[in-house]
């Protein structure tokens, strides 16, 4: 019997279904086996003890700074120096002047074209 579902499908289909059907069985046992040979002598339940073993074992200063509040913590954000807050006042420029795009688009041609300008100035330069 013809299978006529290949009819509908595209070229890359077809080849993504032939790369499947010969190297995918090859692949799961390539995988299975490299799984079998390098997980064989592990215990399953390793990450458990693991965990219950450093839960048992907290240092004395990590105690004492998980105890600590934020009463004894200085505040990091307090500073004698207000800085102006909200859109746009982070920036070294102003983007809200009229002439903004015309500045933009100079300096962006200009760290554009400096490289090839440069190496047209080193090459004319020894004639």
């Amino acid at each position: 019997m013809v299978d006529f579902t290949l009819i509908f499908l595209s070229q890359s289909q077809v080849a993504a279904l032939a790369m499947n059907f010969w190297i995918g069985p090859q692949l799961r046992l390539i995988q299975r086996l490299h799984h079998q040979r390098n997980y064989k002598s592990a215990p399953r339940n390793t990450t458990a003890k693991m965990f219950a073993r450093t839960a048992t074992r907290v240092s004395p200063m990590a105690q004492m700074a998980a105890r600590r509040g934020f009463h004894s913590t200085r505040s990091q954000m307090a500073s004698p120096y207000h800085y102006p807050e909200g859109p746009r006042n982070n920036l070294p420029f102003n983007p809200l002047t009229k002439f903004f795009a015309l500045r933009y688009w100079g300096f962006m041609a200009l760290g554009f074209g400096a490289p090839f300008g440069i190496a047209v100035w080193q090459t004319k330069k020894n004639q």
